[in-house]
């Protein structure tokens, strides 16, 4: 049966690359235009349509955004400069619908000053190099047309210009096999995509000219030339149909024996048969797209309505963060990190997510990096509470010092601990190096003496701020030095003057309206005895243990709790 013709949809996905010894390009799919068709299946297929944007849309967010950015201004200001979002945008597009983005990588004197979107459908690859690099591209705007005496103009790739000229950045993902071009995250999906395509093409067509007219007007008295046929019928269908134009069919016979007869090639249930065909490939393209419930997109099916269960639909959401969401963010960022790198800025750089609160486990985030990317909300944090004590743990020494004896224990007096290290020898105050000794501990002849800071009181009510629950619990000491540096990092972000992220730690503790200090304790190493011998070893000991070191204290911030200061700590009074 030479006029049956059965449609292949399988041989339509495979996309082709291919290698011309004449050209120095690397052709993509049948002329050259695999990227067409895959917008082609995007305009195309509502359910792969619907799913793309969805997924763009959630990769998205609301934007690009960096954790560091209160602690890094310059730097963030620069990166915004540098990445548009409208940019961003299109190019998070290209990376889930062509299964690869593009950066068009602008310089001037050496920096990076803009990395604008480029249209990764006008792109080919340029034959690898002997190290199988890709060196550049080539643009055309049509590569359909493109002729044999055509020169598409190229490109250099990432790293292989000169630092003045652009340079084209491409964001893909890595698949074996695939050098030069990487197929679609959902290329098993693209014939139930087809399908689809033709189902509707199929069921257009059908509506538009495959139901029958419901009249026929038969002349039979021969068959006139076509200019009067094409006459009578229009006169026919004025008087008949009016202005609805109702279909009419107009046929011209020899005779009655000849007239026009219509035959229907009946399909037996064919409204099941196209529901059917239809959820397939609905069904089959979300399984392709990993979407882990068709309500997270917009998609609502038999099985999926409003009504189903809330539970199960925030791990649906949780899940497909993680295995579709997250790895797009991800590659993105590295991506734009490679970028910025030639600027020397480094930023933790994330996507601010678009999930409904309900469907997210912020309770159980670890850190506040964690909750600030899983909300969206920029919070004024940079370190969370748990990272935060982790950090101060690793500096801090438990108190359980075998080879020290504790001889002498008082809230710190500021302006008296340059003339108590004096007293034993210390040295001031140094950089910080976690782990090890402290340049305030120090040695007065054969005697050890080690300087150490608790958080204090150990206690803490209901409503204490996170930072002052943890530091009571752990109950460990520190270094001063250590205790310094805590001002210079956001760990208690938020409680700095007009809520600033960082302060100083070592006055003002837990922040405003704080009910701690912080107690200075000195020990003597057990380990060492002094020289009998030596008057100025044994009265020193003598002393440490009767006296403490008890200058006259007549500082007041740091001994003082920040809830007993003016304005119990803050720049002005509460309301």
């Amino acid at each position: 049966m030479d006029n049956l013709h059965i449609v292949n949809l399988a041989s339509y996905n495979r996309p082709k690359i291919s290698e011309d010894k004449n050209r120095d390009w690397v052709e993509y799919g049948d002329d050259n235009d695999y990227y067409s068709y895959l917008i082609e299946l995007y305009t195309n297929s509502t359910t792969n349509n619907s799913i793309i944007n969805g997924v763009v849309n959630m990769v998205y967010g609301k934007g690009l955004d960096a954790l560091d950015s209160n602690q890094k201004p310059d730097e963030y200001a620069a990166m915004r400069s540098i990445f548009h979002d409208n940019c961003l945008r299109k190019l998070v597009l290209d990376l889930k619908l062509l299964g690869e983005g593009s950066f068009q990588v602008l310089y001037k004197n050496g920096k990076v000053v803009r990395a604008e979107h480029f249209p990764r459908q006008t792109l080919r690859a340029e034959k690898c190099n002997d190290n199988g690099e890709i060196e550049a591209y080539y643009y055309h705007p049509n590569w359909v047309k493109v002729k044999r005496s055509d020169k598409p103009q190229r490109i250099a790739a990432f790293g292989f210009g000169n630092g003045k000229e652009p340079e084209i950045k491409i964001v893909k993902r890595y698949v074996s096999g695939y050098d030069y071009y990487c197929p679609v995250d959902y290329q098993g999906g693209l014939a139930y995509a087809e399908l689809e395509s033709e189902i509707a093409d199929y069921l257009i067509n059908d509506v538009q000219n495959g139901f029958s007219g419901t009249k026929v007007v038969n002349f039979n008295n021969g068959v006139p030339d076509r200019e009067k046929q094409m006459q009578i019928k229009n006169d026919v269908m004025h008087k008949l149909t009016g202005a609805r134009g109702e279909k009419v069919i107009i046929a011209f016979n020899n005779n009655a024996e000849a007239k026009t007869t219509v035959d229907d090639i009946p399909l037996n249930d064919a409204p099941q048969h196209y529901e059917y065909l239809s959820n397939e490939c609905s069904k089959k393209l979300i399984v392709a797209h990993r979407v882990t419930s068709p309500l997270l997109l917009g998609i609502r099916t038999e099985n999926n309505g409003l009504g189903s269960n809330a539970d199960e639909i925030k791990t649906a959401a949780l899940l497909f963060d993680n295995i579709t969401i997250k790895p797009y963010q991800e590659l993105i960022c590295e991506h734009i990190d490679d970028i910025l790198a030639v600027n020397g800025i480094a930023l933790k750089l994330y996507f601010k997510t678009l999930q409904p609160l309900a469907f997210i486990d912020t309770e159980n985030a670890i850190t506040d990096e964690a909750r600030e990317q899983e909300t969206g909300v920029k919070l004024s944090a940079t370190f969370d509470d748990n990272k935060m004590f982790d950090l101060l743990s690793d500096f801090g020494e438990e108190e359980d010092l075998d080879n020290w004896e504790l001889v002498d224990e008082r809230a710190v007096d500021y302006d008296q601990e340059e003339a108590l290290d004096k007293m034993i020898s210390l040295a001031s105050t140094g950089t910080a190096i976690p782990n090890a000794q402290s340049e305030q501990d120090g040695q007065v002849d054969d005697i050890k003496f080690k300087v150490r800071y608790q958080y204090a009181p150990l206690k803490t009510q209901e409503n204490s701020r996170e930072f002052c629950k943890k530091m009571v619990a752990d109950a460990k000491i520190y270094r001063k030095e250590d205790i310094m540096r805590m001002s210079t990092m956001a760990v208690n972000a938020g409680w700095g003057p007009k809520g600033a992220d960082t302060y100083d730690i070592w006055f003002y503790k837990g922040g405003g309206g704080c009910h701690h200090f912080w107690l200075r304790k000195t020990y003597m190493a057990k380990d060492v005895q002094p020289d009998v011998n030596n008057p100025n070893a044994q009265t020193t000991t003598e002393e440490a243990k009767r006296q403490g070191f008890r200058p006259q204290p007549n500082d007041l911030k740091v001994s003082t709790k920040p809830k007993d200061m003016e304005h119990e700590g803050f720049l002005k009074p509460r309301k």
